[in-house]
């Protein structure tokens, strides 16, 4: 299963976002990796770099590698409405992502561990893909042999996001994918339109 494994504090300076969750060590150094940190002199970056590293800051957001993030892209451009937009949705329907949202892993990696160890169900079927794209209406809930599973406890325990497209019960561990999520509604910090532009070139 191709996935990111390198370190994450240091890509999350990179972006002067914590953009895996709530990092200590990001807190600490919020400013850019490198030996001269704050005091390096950086030039004005280039409209390519701008736009190169928004793609990235979506990519290790949601997990995704290049090839499927660019297969991601081609659909959106098929698809009706706004590419950019349509490609955020498309992120925010993988698997993985709604069952991070759903607060049953405090990180999207996390969540993608549920899934891939076969505790998440979708419409009362396991599923292990994390890349299974959600569609509006489905049903998405812990296995009955995992609902006991401490890490899911502790997340759910810790959980104090609510999102208008996904509806949750604490007590079954089941939630409905209500609607695909309007680009106002989705918190990332994401510039699509500079993803559009650097795939369009």
């Amino acid at each position: 299963m191709a996935r990111y494994r390198g370190p994450k504090t240091k890509i999350a300076r990179k972006f002067g976002q914590a953009i895996f969750g709530d990092d200590k060590s990001f807190e600490k150094r919020n400013y850019p990796p490198g030996q001269h940190g704050n005091n390096r002199r950086r030039g004005k970056k280039s409209e390519y770099a701008i736009q190169l590293m928004e793609k990235q800051k979506a990519k290790y957001t949601y997990g995704i590698l290049e090839r499927q993030f660019r297969n991601m892209f081609e659909k959106a451009t098929r698809a009706q409405g706004i590419t950019g937009e349509v490609l955020l949705q498309l992120c925010e329907s993988r698997l993985d992502n709604v069952v991070y949202r759903m607060g049953l892993s405090s990180s999207r990696r996390g969540a993608r561990q549920l899934v891939g160890h076969r505790h998440i169900t979708v419409n009362g079927e396991i599923v292990n893909i994390p890349s299974y794209q959600v569609k509006a209406g489905d049903v998405i809930g812990v296995r009955e042999k995992s609902k006991s599973l401490q890490v899911i406890n502790d997340s759910l325990d810790n959980e104090r996001s609510v999102y208008e497209w996904i509806t949750f019960n604490k007590d079954t561990k089941e939630g409905t994918y209500v609607s695909v999520p309007q680009r106002i509604q989705i918190p990332e910090q994401i510039n699509e339109q500079f993803i559009v532009e650097l795939y369009s070139k």
